[in-house]
């Protein structure tokens, strides 16, 4: 299949950046087979970045796989808030990890930091340790090892934040192909957020930050949250923080 053909047909398909995705396929494509598989795949909706195998996230070449959680570029801003002020030796947290790549992001910002991920869905824990080291399989907090309480300096969640009704009017990329426990944030769009908030306290060192992304819409009621569970909450467009109070001896 050459260019010109298989642009008209991912645009025939309703791919709005045909060209580009044409031209990727034509790369990635070992052979003619596998390039009608992965047509035929693309063709039937399923992401891009699945059909490829990975996703260009902050630089990096992050490994995707059938189902899992696509990361979105505009979960850079937690990236960027997360590696803000971190060295190395640091614990940093990536939870509801997906693929892992905010971890990936925030260690290739800051090497030498000691990196965790955790994720409930054994899909995407096969695939995020396909990205980063120390990946835990279990539902939030109860997948870290226990020594890790208290120490971590950075906690970074891209939880589902979508409310259970609004599901439906996802584009069918997302909810058609990538796991509900990814996306199903509950009534609100707030439930696991709110878990991932409240037990932050815990795990957090002194001077430690929670990071959390919402929409515009929940942020305020995230940075509410935050201040609920005793965390200094700042908004910073999607990216929600909040730290917690240095102890004094």
């Amino acid at each position: 299949m050459d260019a010109d053909v298989l642009t008209a047909t991912l645009r025939a398909a309703g791919c709005v950046f045909a060209e580009e995705e044409a031209a990727l396929l034509l790369r990635e494509a070992a052979d003619e087979d596998a390039l009608a598989a992965m047509v035929a795949r693309r063709v039937g909706g399923e992401p891009l970045e699945q059909v490829v195998g990975y996703a260009e996230f902050c630089g990096l070449r992050i490994a995707v796989a059938r189902g899992v959680f696509v990361p979105r570029q505009r979960s850079r801003a937690l990236v960027d808030a997360a590696a803000a002020g971190l060295h190395a030796g640091d614990v940093v947290v990536d939870l509801c990890c997906g693929t892992g790549a905010l971890g990936a992001a925030v260690l290739a910002a800051v090497p030498g930091i000691e990196l965790h991920a955790a994720d409930i869905d054994p899909a995407a824990v096969a695939c995020a340790r396909r990205n980063v080291p120390r990946v835990h399989e279990g539902d939030l907090y109860d997948a870290l090892p226990d020594d890790l309480r208290g120490r971590v300096t950075v906690i970074v969640a891209n939880a589902p934040y979508v409310p259970t009704d609004a599901i439906a009017t996802m584009p069918p990329e997302a909810r058609d192909h990538e796991h509900r426990v990814a996306l199903d944030g509950g009534a609100d769009g707030l439930d696991v957020q709110r878990r991932v908030i409240a037990g932050a306290p815990d795990w957090l060192a002194p001077g430690g930050r929670v990071l959390v992304e919402s929409s515009d819409r929940q942020a305020a009621v995230s940075a509410a949250l935050m201040a609920a569970a005793g965390l200094d909450a700042e908004v910073d467009g999607q990216a929600v923080a909040g730290t917690r109070t240095t102890v004094q001896p």
